[in-house]
């Protein structure tokens, strides 16, 4: 049974209209490097949070006791549900102030449609969905911009807030710590089943429970001694989101395949062929600083740099509140959260283990 196609016998498949869906839409990180590589402007000294470690969000002192958390992410369909693509975009925008230990407090939309190609109704429908995840995290959405586009997008400028002494930034990782994921991999994978309409319903409904699913653990774990540093799982998939931890820290990230929790039957299926471009680009953005053991498939290797809309949590801890990092997750609904690796000294790199 395959999961549910177009809203429409009339309208496209809304990831018809996508030449690549959710954060599979990212620029390269090789390419992206090269293009971002001299643009530092005025760096002010309340300015906490900037470009200089590829961090999940700005943030910028306001006082003693305020910081302000400011990002935005917006991209094409993953799925072909509008309600769902605007649930999936508002979820996946918000993560990143959670990823830097801070609370949601406000949303601006950003919302890019093919008017003459998908109806007003189809459009409501994309700003209902990340209208109803908005009102889940606490926060409205205020306000915004469209325009006219050939393809459709969507998503959320997300402002929040943090004490400053509570950032939590990738760069801050410590030797010795532990890496725990909280969501499981794989989304990428669904979406290219889903795009050559190969997706079971199982397998669209583990996805759409899995990208709707907000990282609220971020706020409550700015408040935990132990917690170093945080960053979410998205589009360079969980080893260019890794190495940009050891990156930051100036150590290596150690990965143990073996603990990394997946979706649902997605490393048969990446066996299979189902999976992204976005993968093959990730790869070979930042492959030659990834080392891997000698009997790691291709299958692995694309799972390892799956592009991941709306991913988990990765978590760098003191390994003596390990258990109650996870503890927390688990009681948030997060039941795949898993110690999936270590901080050791190194030189920014990333070793994958059997």
């Amino acid at each position: 049974m395959n999961a549910p196609a177009s809203t429409s016998n009339i309208e496209p498949r809304l990831t018809s209209l996508s030449h690549g869906g959710g954060c599979g839409c990212k620029i390269a990180p090789g390419v992206l490097s090269e293009i971002l590589k001299n643009s530092a402007g005025l760096l002010p000294k309340e300015l906490l949070v900037g470009i200089e470690t590829a961090d999940d969000a700005a943030v910028y002192q306001l006082n003693e006791n305020q910081a302000l958390i400011a990002t935005t992410d917006f991209f094409m369909p993953i799925v072909d549900d509008p309600f769902e693509f605007g649930r999936i975009a508002a979820t996946n925008a918000i993560s990143d102030v959670y990823a830097m230990g801070g609370t949601p407090i406000m949303a601006l939309a950003l919302v890019g449609m093919p008017i003459n190609v998908l109806s007003i109704e189809t459009i409501g429908k994309v700003i209902k969905g990340g209208q109803s995840v908005a009102t889940a995290a606490g926060i409205p959405i205020a306000g915004g911009h469209t325009i006219d586009s050939v393809e459709a997008i969507y998503g959320l400028v997300v402002m929040g807030l943090v004490h400053p002494s509570k950032v939590k930034k990738n760069a801050d990782a410590k030797a010795g710590d532990v890496l725990i994921l909280g969501k499981p991999l794989g989304v990428g994978v669904l979406s290219a089943a889903l795009k050559k309409e190969k997706l079971s319903a199982e397998g669209y409904a583990a996805m759409i429970e899995n990208t709707t699913k907000l990282n609220k653990p971020g706020a409550k774990l700015a408040d935990m001694k132990g917690v170093h540093a945080l960053t979410d799982i998205t589009g360079f998939g969980l080893a260019g989101h890794t190495l940009e931890l050891a990156r930051g820290a100036k150590m290596t990230a150690v990965i143990e395949w073996n603990k990394v929790p997946l979706l649902p039957n997605v490393k048969q299926m990446a066996e299979e062929g189902f999976v992204t471009g976005a993968s093959g680009r990730n790869w070979a953005g930042y492959g030659h600083d990834v080392l891997l053991p000698k009997d790691f498939s291709a299958a692995e290797q694309a799972l390892l740099t799956d592009p991941q809309t709306s991913g988990g949590l990765l978590v760098s801890c003191d390994p003596a509140i390990a258990d109650d990092v996870i503890a927390l997750f688990k009681q948030e609904g997060f039941a795949t959260a898993a110690v999936v690796g270590r901080m050791e000294a190194g030189a920014g790199i990333l070793k994958i283990s059997a």
